[in-house]
């Protein structure tokens, strides 16, 4: 199991977030401000098999384009996402904080 952590430009957010549940990705999407890669983005959070990441990796790049040709390119994006891979495999769970295990 891999974590993508996926830094999104804003203007893509939510044509990301609705084309990938369309297409059956489970994620988490974290809202913040800031300035990790650049003020205005979205964070996203996908859990998915090691083989499935170059699909996924696929789609969000489908995503971006589609709406590029409905809506055409921003000018002042950099870029459209930047993403990082993480192992999951020995991730630990910790539980719920103030619960008696």
């Amino acid at each position: 199991m891999k974590l993508m952590i996926c830094i999104v430009n804003n203007y893509y957010t939510s044509h990301i977030e609705k084309q990938m549940n369309q297409k059956g990705y489970r994620m988490t999407e974290l809202s913040s401000s800031g300035g990790f890669i650049k003020k205005g983005s979205t964070t996203f959070l996908f859990g998915v098999e090691e083989e499935n990441l170059e699909d996924l990796k696929l789609h969000l790049e489908e995503a971006c384009t589609s709406l590029e040709s409905k809506k055409g390119r921003q000018s002042e994006a950099p870029r459209r996402f930047t993403y990082f891979v993480l192992s999951a495999e020995n991730a630990a769970f910790f539980g719920n904080p103030g619960k008696n295990s």
